[in-house]
């Protein structure tokens, strides 16, 4: 078995050079891709030129487009490019905020400028952790509509010895709940949606025999945008700010609820089994 990595493994210097380095991708949000977005959430209404598109849509649009020789044995790109080459196996969305300004209207061209902010590494009960953060501003024909900070960690992979001692608390129930079935078709499109090419979504042996775990992985995005979606329709309009955080993941192998309770002057929200730890949990404010 190989040697477990330590922070001394890792060029923090080396990787603190992709500080500062951007990107910009662009592509139009067709009346097609729109109505795929909606078609995977079980939202039944055609596209219109010109009609706001759905909240949270602008995480399906010009994603990195690596050629498929150019992916690693898990799915994902390999290493290097616009993020810094972490030597770590796994890479898990840790996190981050939406500041939503305006809408995506249907046939806009949708212009993603990113930039890497910062490169930290910190010891956490797994090992070492590599944290990338990643600033995005997201334009819809010309007007500023989001800004998203992304919260990216790289570790190693589990141990037995990493395993909690004691079983997390059950989440509370929300004043609001519904209950999803991540079923594999959902995970799928999800998937194609994003052109996510990570095998932990639809690769079951995969999942079950190499990664060592007990499902099909439930994205952290499609988690974010199910919560979003559901304050929306609680409050009935998008929020303006919704921050959140991935705590344990949730697998295919039990439906789980979307949970909300009033808090202040905006909702906590957050994603767990029915009588599981919380999974992802977020605020939205309006």
């Amino acid at each position: 078995m190989k040697d477990r990595m330590m922070t001394n493994d890792l060029d923090i210097d080396h990787l603190r050079q992709w500080i500062g380095r951007e990107e910009v991708k662009s592509e139009r949000a067709t009346p097609a891709l729109v109505d795929r977005f909606r078609a995977t959430f079980d939202q039944e209404r055609e596209a219109q030129g010109g009609e706001a598109a759905p909240v949270m849509i602008h995480l399906c649009l010009a994603p990195p487009t690596a050629p498929t020789s150019g992916l690693g044995p898990d799915g994902h790109p390999a290493r290097g490019g616009f993020l810094p080459p972490v030597p770590l196996p796994r890479r898990m969305w840790a996190g981050g905020a939406f500041a939503f300004h305006d809408d995506i209207r249907v046939d806009e061209v949708v212009t993603r400028r990113s930039a890497i902010r910062d490169v930290t590494v910190k010891h956490g009960r797994s090992g070492v952790l590599c944290f990338v953060t990643v600033d995005h501003r997201i334009e819809s024909g010309g007007r500023l509509v989001i800004e998203e900070r992304q919260d990216i960690v790289y570790r190693d992979v589990d141990t037995p010895a990493d395993a909690p001692k004691d079983a997390p608390a059950p989440a509370p129930h929300g004043a609001h709940r519904v209950r999803v079935a991540p079923s594999a078709a959902l995970l799928f499109r999800y998937s194609a949606l994003t052109f996510n090419g990570h095998r932990i979504h639809y690769d079951n042996p995969y999942v079950r025999q190499v990664e060592g775990y007990p499902g099909l992985i439930v994205h952290g995005p499609l988690q974010a945008t199910q919560l979003v979606q559901f304050a929306e329709s609680i409050r009935g309009r998008r929020p303006a700010q919704f921050d959140f955080r991935s705590l344990s993941p949730l697998f295919d192998i039990a439906d789980y609820t979307l949970n909300a309770t009033e808090d202040g002057d905006g909702l906590k929200l957050w994603t767990a089994y029915a009588d599981g730890p919380v999974a992802m949990e977020a605020r939205a404010t309006w």
